[in-house]
């Protein structure tokens, strides 16, 4: 069964930066895509990051040049990096693992969810 685990969640002044990490329990890990997405307040869900196997990226446009998303295959981990943190960027943050589109290069699907880990960001 596929596990997946955030952290390093928190409180931070905009302007400032955090570091996310996802844990995923699966040998296969480097097979799959993984995601990051988030969920303020009232609103919908939406991806934040995404990256495949072979780490093809793609950002949202509101985070673009902030944020950054790597994996260690070695250690079963993604990693979101945020810098330049803007109060808008306050949510739940979900790490994902899913399918990818080579030809839009793009997480198309999304088999499992992590249970989140909130980032607030202070004005």
């Amino acid at each position: 069964q596929v596990q997946l685990v955030e952290s390093g969640g928190g409180l931070v002044q905009a302007g400032g930066s955090l570091r996310l990490p996802c844990g995923v329990s699966r040998r296969t890990f480097s097979r799959y895509a993984m995601g990051w997405f988030r969920q303020a307040p009232g609103k919908e869900r939406e991806i934040v990051a995404a990256i495949s196997w072979s780490d093809v990226t793609n950002y949202a446009d509101s985070v673009k040049g902030r944020f950054t998303i790597s994996r260690d295959n070695a250690q079963n981990t993604v990693y979101l990096q945020m810098n330049s943190l803007k109060p808008e960027d306050t949510g739940v943050y979900y790490c994902a693992i899913g399918s990818w589109d080579n030809w839009l290069a793009a997480l198309v699907g999304v088999a499992y969810w992590g249970k989140g880990t909130l980032v607030t960001v202070s004005s």
